[in-house]
């Protein structure tokens, strides 16, 4: 059964166009490799792809792309490469118009360079000075506001800090076990350590009741922390 013609028109499901693409661009690099072996020709051939944007090419293995296209250039007598180079050469120079105007413009802003400009320049320039200035200083009035929050912040944390411990000193001056010392020789001091620190307490040897089965009577050594 004969296979029907296709038509001949864009093809607007996106899949079957990229499938149509691809089937067919590998079918004409083939006959472009069998073009090249058995007839000795120089073929080039290169394909963008609408859809995706990618390049594909062919060229024959005996000859080069620029190769290739030299020859071409010599056998139609049109040079490519130079109005390329021209198109070159005039983007490079509007390049560096545009350089040299915005490092006069940054020279402008610094104060030089000003003979040259009008008084509706000069006008101009001030204005755009001024906005300048009211945007650095917006800035600088937030940096600022922002120093301020930091640092109060940290001060009510610190004032915090000292409000619990005062508070903690409080607590502490009433309990009965911790105070001033009446009489100095009735208690010894020493310095202790622990993992919050050196500590200091007092020691105070109490009479207690006599040990039946001893003839002599004992003390007990009673410790008092001291606020240190």
């Amino acid at each position: 059964m004969a296979r029907g013609k296709i038509q001949i028109k864009r093809i607007e499901n996106t899949t079957n166009r990229q499938v149509t693409y691809s089937k067919r661009r590998n079918g004409l690099f083939k006959k472009a490799n069998e073009l090249t072996v058995l007839c000795d020709a120089k073929v080039s051939i290169i394909m963008f792809s609408s859809s995706t944007g990618k390049l594909h090419e062919y060229i024959s293995p005996s000859i080069s792309t620029k190769e290739f296209y030299d020859q071409y250039q010599k056998t139609v007598g049109i040079d490519l490469w130079s109005s390329q180079y021209e198109n070159m050469l005039e983007n490079l120079k509007k390049l560096k118009d545009v350089n040299k105007n915005l490092r006069r413009e940054i020279r402008q802003r610094t104060g030089d360079c000003l003979d040259s400009l009008s008084m509706d320049e000069l006008s101009l320039l001030e204005q755009e000075m001024d906005q300048a200035t009211k945007v650095i200083r917006e800035r600088k009035y937030k940096v600022l506001t922002n120093q301020i929050d930091t640092q109060r912040k940290k001060f009510n944390n610190e004032r915090e800090v000292h409000g619990r411990l005062l508070h903690d000193l409080e607590a502490r001056a009433e309990d009965p076990r911790l105070g001033l010392i009446e009489n100095p020789g009735e208690y010894d001091a020493m310095m202790g350590f622990s993992n919050i620190g050196p500590r200091m307490f007092a020691l105070s040897l109490q009479p207690s009741h006599a040990n039946p089965h001893s003839a002599a009577p004992t003390s007990d050594l009673t410790t008092y922390p001291l606020l240190f």
